[in-house]
C-alpha cells in the first residue's frame, strides 16, 4: 500500500478515535446528569399535588367559577403553543419530536381558520419555526437543562397576561414528559383556561354546607385568594414541564452519545482492519519483487549467491502466508 494511502487511514482513525473520546465523556454527563433531574422531578410533585388540592378546596368553598383563568372562551379563534425544546442539540429525536407534534397541531389550526402563535422554550425550537416562518411569541431560551422556578414564573406570567388580555384564547403545552431513563414520550397538555376537573372535587366546603367536607375559614374570601393563587398554580405546571423536559432531554442525549460511540468504535475497527490487509499485501508484493529480482539473477548465472537468498525469502513468504491473519 503507498504511503500516502496508510497516512490518510491512520489519520482518519486518529480523528474518530477522538471523536469517540468526545462522545464518551458527553454519555457519562448526560447519565449522570438523568438522576439528579429524575430527582428535581421527582422532588416537584408534593407541591403541585398540594397547590392543586388548595385550588380545589377553594373552588368547593364557594370561589366564582367566573375567574378569568377559569372561563373559557365560547368560541377559540387563537391558540397560544408554548413548544419546550433543548438550547443544544446532539441529543437524538428529542428535539425533532416536540417540533414535529407542535407542527401537527398548528396545521390543524390553520386548516379550521383558527389563528396561532408559538412560544418557543429553547434555542432549537426559536431556530425551527423561525426559519420556517411561523408566528412567534416572545422565546425563552438558555435554561433548558437546568431550569429553575424563576424561569417558569416569568413563562407563567407571559402566558397568563396573553390570555387574560385576550390576545388568546387557550394555551397548550407541548413538551417531552419523562416517565423513565428509558422511556418519554412527546405530550400536549392544555394550560389555559383551567379544566373544570382541574378544580373539581374539593373538601373545602363551608360548615353547613351540604355534602362530606372539612370546617374551612378563607380570609379573604376563596375568591380572592382563587384569582391570586390561579397564576402560582399555572407556573408550577410550567415548572414541572420544564423538569420533565430536561429530565428527558439528558436520557436522549445519553442514547445518542452511546450509539456515537459504539459506531465509532465499529468504524476504527473496520479502518484498522482495511490498514492492516492493504500494508500486509503491501509486504507480500515487495518480498515477491525480491524473489522475483533473485530468479531473474539465477537465470543469468546458476552459481549466483541470490539463488539461496532466493529461496530462503521464498520459505520465509509461505511460512507467513500459512501463519497470517487477515
Amino acid at each position: 500500500m503507498a504511503g500516502g494511502q496508510e497516512r490518510i487511514l491512520k489519520e482518519r482513525i486518529r480523528s474518530v478515535s477522538a471523536t469517540k473520546k468526545i462522545t464518551r465523556a458527553m454519555e457519562l454527563i448526560a447519565a449522570s446528569r438523568i438522576v439528579k433531574a429524575q430527582a428535581r422531578v421527582t422532588a416537584a410533585v408534593p407541591y403541585s399535588e398540594q397547590i392543586t388540592e388548595v385550588v380545589k378546596d377553594l373552588a368547593a368553598g364557594g370561589a366564582s367559577s367566573d375567574s378569568p383563568m377559569l372561563a373559557g372562551r365560547d368560541e377559540i379563534r387563537h391558540t397560544c403553543y408554548v413548544v419546550i425544546t433543548a438550547d443544544r442539540g446532539l441529543c437524538g429525536g428529542y428535539n425533532s419530536g416536540t417540533q414535529r407534534a407542535a407542527e401537527g397541531e398548528i396545521k390543524a389550526d390553520v386548516l379550521a381558520g383558527r389563528d396561532y402563535t408559538v412560544i418557543p422554550i429553547g434555542r432549537k425550537a426559536d431556530g425551527y419555526f423561525r426559519f420556517r416562518g411561523y408566528n412567534l411569541g416572545k422565546p425563552f431560551n438558555g435554561f433548558s437543562d437546568q431550569p429553575s422556578y424563576e424561569d417558569a414564573r416569568k413563562i407563567g406570567e407571559h402566558v397568563v397576561e396573553l390570555f387574560v388580555s385576550g390576545q388568546v384564547d387557550k394555551v397548550e403545552l407541548v413538551y417531552t414528559r419523562f416517565v423513565s431513563a428509558g422511556s418519554q414520550e412527546v405530550v400536549l397538555r392544555p394550560l389555559v383556561p383551567l379544566r373544570a376537573d382541574t378544580v373539581e372535587g374539593g373538601d373545602g366546603k363551608p360548615a353547613g354546607a351540604e355534602g362530606p367536607g372539612g370546617d374551612y375559614e378563607f380570609e379573604p374570601d376563596p375568591e380572592t385568594i382563587l384569582d391570586t393563587l390561579l397564576p402560582r398554580y399555572v407556573e408550577a405546571r410550567v415548572y414541572a414541564a420544564l423538569l420533565n423536559a430536561a429530565a428527558s432531554e439528558h436520557a436522549f442525549r445519553q442514547r445518542a452519545m452511546k450509539s456515537a460511540t459504539d459506531n465509532a468504535e465499529d468504524l476504527i475497527e473496520s479502518l484498522s482492519r482495511i490498514m492492516n490487509r492493504a500494508r500486509q499485501d503491501s509486504i507480500t508484493t515487495e518480498i515477491m519483487e525480491i524473489v522475483g529480482g533473485a530468479e531473474a539473477l539465477d537465470a543469468d548465472d546458476e552459481d549466483s549467491p541470490y539463488l539461496d537468498l532466493g529461496d530462503e525469502i521464498y520459505e520465509q513468504i509461505q511460512q507467513a502466508d500459512s501463519g497470517a491473519t487477515l
